[in-house]
């Protein structure tokens, strides 16, 4: 296993149980950027699905009311100057809202009528029924560019949104997650390595003592059969500390 595919840490119980939290955490939040790239897909399509909509209806609107100005200016006449001198103020205004899904905040416009209409005295010699629809068109075109509008900025905001919630997924599920895995696999070799290493060590002292043992009652049996008294001769075995013992 080469290092770029695990971290570079000591492999100890604590770096264990310090994965295993990083891992779980991982995990976790790989589904919960899952989970918000799901959601914010599903709106991203209605919103395409609403985009769509609104520009075929955006078509209809426009073209009745390119065909209402022209009826009116054929009645009425040439009324570009009527308009511009009663012009004080924007009557048809917009205002901004958020809309938070999934964490992320998208703008929302809305149109509002702000004051009274300026023109509601304009036709009363002629073509006063022919103005009126070419308001209410001309209106009914201004709301649906607003709404159009509004939908194409929150598109544009899901669509980067959606990129970088999705390559996080994809760092946390191709990356991190399974660099994480290698270093506990790799903790856990090593730890298990040292353990195989600790028996064998402890087998051997083991062994090592039983010959010294059977070495040391071999002694004792040769003093006792020589007529020397054994318990006078000190124990090699009940000292304070054992010997080093060093083996191959």
């Amino acid at each position: 296993m080469s290092g770029k595919d695990r971290l570079n840490i000591f492999p100890s119980r604590m770096a264990l149980a310090i994965m295993k939290q990083r891992l779980k955490g991982a995990q976790k939040g790989h589904s919960l950027l899952k989970k918000k790239a799901d959601a914010l897909t599903m709106r991203f399509r209605q919103i395409l699905k609403k985009i769509i909509e609104t520009k075929m209806k955006m078509g209809d609107v426009m073209k009745e009311s390119v065909f209402s100005l022209a009826e009116a200016k054929f009645t009425t006449g040439d009324f570009n100057h009527m308009v511009l001198q009663n012009v004080n103020k924007a009557q048809l205004k917009v205002r901004s809202k958020k809309d938070n899904v999934a964490g992320v905040q998208l703008p929302i416009f809305e149109h509002f009528t702000d004051g009274v209409d300026s023109y509601e005295l304009t036709g009363l010699s002629r073509g006063g029924q022919q103005i009126d629809r070419l308001k209410k068109n001309y209106a009914k075109a201004v709301e649906l560019l607003v709404q159009l509008a509004s939908l194409q900025t929150s598109f544009v905001t899901l669509d980067e949104v959606i990129k970088i919630t999705n390559r996080r997924v994809n760092a946390i599920e191709h990356v991190i997650i399974p660099r994480i895995e290698n270093t506990l696999s790799y903790i856990t070799t090593e730890l298990d390595e040292r353990e195989r290493e600790e028996f064998f060590r402890l087998k051997k002292i083991q062994e090592k003592k039983k010959k010294v043992r059977k070495e040391a009652e071999k002694v004792k049996e040769e003093l006792r059969l020589q007529g020397v008294e054994v318990d006078k001769v000190d124990n090699i075995l009940e000292g304070d500390r054992d010997e080093d013992l060093l083996f191959n």
